[in-house]
This record gives C-alpha cells, structure tokens and sequence, in this order.
C-alpha cells in the first residue's frame, strides 16, 4: 500500500491529464465524440426495455410489484447507470497496462497510476450519465428530490475505489496473459444475468438465493442507487449487505497489493 501511495505522491498533475487524454482517446475520430457515451447506454437500456416489457410481456399486464411500464423504464435507468461504469471498469481496467504500455517500457512512469487514470476517465463519463439519469428520475411521477440522493456521494467514491482497487489485480495478470484479459470479457456477459441490473435482488423467489446475492458487489451498487434514488432507504439500514461488502473490499485491497507487487517488477520485461 505504501509502495502504491509513493508511486501517486506528485503525479496528481499527470494522472488528471493522462485520464483526460485517455477519454480523448477513446472516441478518436468519431464525428460526435463523447456523445458515444452517452449513445452507447442510452440504446442498450431500450433495447432490454423494450425486449423485455414490450417484446416477451407484451401479451400480459406489464408489471413488477406493482410497477408498471414507465416505472419499470425508471428501475432500468438507475440500474444501468451504475453497471455501465462497473463493466467499463473492469474490462478496461483489466486491459489499462497492456493498452498504455509505452509509459512501463518507454518512460519511467508508476505503473500503479496507469490503473488510476484509467479509471478517472470512465468517472467522468459516469458523472456525466448520472446526471442525466438524476433528471430523469426527479421529474418522473415516481420520483422526486430527496435527502438521500446525497448517498450519491457516498456510492460513487466507494464504487470507483473498489474497481480500481480491484484493476491492481486484474491489469497486471492481463499484461501477463491474453488469455485472462479474454476471460475477463467473456466473463462480464454472466455477470450482468447473476447481478441485480434490471431485476429487484432483494425479492428472489427463494430465500436462499436472497443471501448469495449479498456477495455481489456489482449488486450491492446497483441495490445502493436504487436504494439512493428510488426506494429512499439509508445505505445502513441493511447492515448485513455492507458488512459483507466492506469484508469483501478489504479482501480485495489485500489481493491487490500483493499481486501488484509480486508482478510490477517483471511487467516491462513481459511488455
């Protein structure tokens, strides 16, 4: 941990500029640009509204607990804002060594900050889907301002540290292998189908199936805005699924450490 804190000390600077250029980057040569972010989601959330309250339920009375179309619409949006910053954090941040390898085998660059960067970069464009999201959901008829959109800031940071804490892993052993770095993709379609994207985790069919869905994370930030923006609810009132994450989070943080450590002095060699 001290070893990653003294690579970040004085490239404070660097990182804020290499998270812009990496965004920048991203959507070279697109005649809209950034606009692709925010295109991306946008037509990803219609097409699963539609296939699924229009498409497969189109025959029978649309409704979840009582949450008709719009409502359902609602969830998703929310839902999705979360997941799409979580799946680019952890593809591109499983690829963020391999992808700028010029700055481990051509400069003298802290290889730690490369996953910092990286990460910056998908939080602006979160921050830029949140807002729009927060506008949705403030003028529907479900929704509405409350004192526990501020939970917003205690999500978002949360969030962002625990992927990037979690590329300290992944990023390295992808530099390694190519073969893990695809594991990692393909791994991230079931992800979305075992997590609480566009379903309530908290209502399974079996009560056993409730609890294993406590040690997602991915559905403890989906469960964590809703709970911001839609159900009102304080992030301690179920003290269960934060225990169980900030276990989870330190776990992490340990694995991170050491695998950042034990690989950082051969990445060069293997780059």
């Amino acid at each position: 941990m001290f070893q990653i804190f003294k690579e970040h000390k004085g490239f404070s600077k660097q990182i804020f500029l290499l998270s812009k250029s990496e965004l920048k980057k991203t959507y070279k040569g697109a005649a809209i640009g950034p606009l692709w972010a925010l295109v991306k989601p946008a037509f990803t959330i219609f097409v699963y509204w539609f296939a699924f309250s229009v498409g497969i339920r189109g025959s029978s009375e649309v409704a979840v607990d009582g949450v008709g179309d719009f409502g359902r619409f609602i969830f998703m949006v929310v839902g999705f804002t979360a997941w799409f910053f979580m799946s680019e954090s952890i593809t591109l941040g499983s690829k963020s060594i391999r992808q700028n390898s010029q700055y481990v085998t051509k400069v003298a660059f802290p290889v730690s900050t490369i996953m910092t960067f990286t990460q910056l970069a998908r939080l602006y464009v979160h921050l830029f889907l949140a807002a729009i999201m927060y506008i949705i959901v403030v003028f529907n008829p479900q929704g509405g301002v409350s004192w526990y959109n501020l939970q917003f800031f205690f999500y978002c940071p949360l969030m962002f540290a625990f992927f990037t804490v979690l590329a300290w892993s992944t990023a390295p052993m992808a530099a390694f292998s190519r073969d893990f770095e695809n594991a990692v993709t393909a791994f991230m379609s079931g992800v979305f189908w075992i997590s609480g994207i566009f379903y309530n985790s908290y209502d399974m069919p079996l009560p056993l199936l409730n609890k294993i869905m406590l040690f997602n994370p991915i559905n403890f930030f989906a469960n964590g805005y809703r709970n911001t923006f839609l159900y009102n609810k304080g992030f301690w009132e179920n003290e269960t699924e934060l225990y169980i994450f900030l276990g989870e989070f330190i776990l992490i943080i340990i694995l991170g450490i050491w695998n950042y450590n034990r690989l950082r002095k051969r990445i060069p060699d293997v780059l």
